[in-house]
């Protein structure tokens, strides 16, 4: 259950970052603090998915049919 609330906040923060980003970018300011959202993103994202391998290689997570 745990590992599913950090996937969750994980993904929360994801969203956070993105919309940090866009209203970066709707002011027209094009600066490093858009650029540091959209790297935070792209670095969570990539994080979350080696979590979701990893929690599958050790049992956290168990695929289902789709039935």
């Amino acid at each position: 259950m745990i590992f599913k609330i950090v996937i969750l906040s994980l993904l929360l923060v994801v969203l956070v970052s993105l919309g940090s980003a866009l209203a970066a970018m709707t002011k027209g300011d094009k600066s490093d603090k858009m650029i540091k959202a959209l790297s935070w993103r792209i670095g969570l994202s990539v994080g979350i998915f080696i979590l979701l391998l990893i929690g599958q290689a050790m049992g956290f997570i168990t695929p289902h049919g789709l039935t």
